[in-house]
């Protein structure tokens, strides 16, 4: 193998996710049937069943696979529709704030055991000016779980697409944490109808930390979802955006994730062929 194939190898993973696993012996036979060998894994199922995820690091380690960052959920979410999500999602409701602050604080205490440097999440919908009266309330916030994962020496990444980048790039600034970066996801951009991927990337520079390899086609309809599909499928410019990459240095982890379609082992194949063919040029 090549050292510019190596060297791509060694940047992707997969979101264990994606895999709809029931089981980390499961998990790791569909990582490895991918021909990924690194994973960004789901913390929450090892939070709420450790009697069925509790070996999943002795599992992966048999299986020779790496563990290079961590993601959360929060308590409530409903991705039904743009409005229901908006309602309900991240650290931004108070009804669930209680129950997530806890919840994440035990997600932080895997993630060090696990010994991940990185850990993302989707923090919910931020408000775009600083007269909001949630603005000053979601900075308190962000700051408080950034703080619990910076003891821990974890720095957190914040999903992109729920807002545009702007707009993220001004709350990020306003937050003003060094433990607080960007997980960039281009699809995420285009299913949350938020602008072009390729132009938010390069607002978003202080802060990339990883990257999410999916891909979206715009809706119709405003107001509502875009659509899912397999990488090189969608709307995302892959070409602009690998030239983007290279022209911001960017050497960190592209990691492969796909919540749709009935073969996902298949489709992430083809996003890592897709990555190396990027990556080699």
């Amino acid at each position: 193998m090549s050292q510019i194939q190596t060297s791509a190898v060694d940047r992707i993973a997969v979101c264990s996710w994606s895999l709809q696993a029931q089981n980390p012996r499961e998990l790791a036979e569909k990582i490895s049937a991918t021909g990924v060998r690194r994973v960004q894994l789901a913390l929450d199922p090892l939070r709420e069943s450790p009697v069925v995820w509790g070996e999943t690091e002795n599992i992966f380690r048999q299986s020779k696979i790496e563990i290079i960052s961590g993601m959360f959920g929060c308590i409530g979410e409903d991705y039904t529709t743009l409005e229901t999500i908006r309602a309900t999602g991240g650290i931004a409701p108070d009804a669930t704030w209680p129950q997530n602050l806890q919840a994440i604080q035990a997600s932080a205490e895997i993630a060090a055991r696990l010994g991940l440097r990185l850990v993302t999440f989707h923090a919910g919908f931020l408000p775009h000016e600083k007269s909001d009266p949630a603005f000053d309330k979601m900075l308190g916030r962000l700051r408080q779980v950034a703080d619990i994962f910076a003891a821990k020496k974890i720095a957190l990444g914040l999903e992109t697409g729920q807002e545009t980048a702007a707009a993220l790039a001004t709350f990020l600034t306003e937050l003003n944490h060094p433990n607080v970066g960007v997980n960039f996801d281009p699809a995420n951009m285009i299913l949350y109808g938020k602008g072009n991927p390729v132009a938010a990337l390069r607002a978003l520079v202080p802060w990339l930390r990883q990257f999410h390899i999916k891909d979206a086609t715009s809706t119709k309809i405003p107001g509502t979802w875009g659509t899912e599909v397999a990488a090189g499928f969608g709307d995302v410019d892959w070409p602009a955006f690998f030239s983007a990459l290279r022209d911001l240095h960017f050497a960190g982890d592209l990691v492969i994730e796909r919540e749709a379609g009935e073969q996902r082992v298949k489709d992430i194949v083809a996003a890592r062929e897709l990555v190396m063919r990027h990556l080699k040029n």
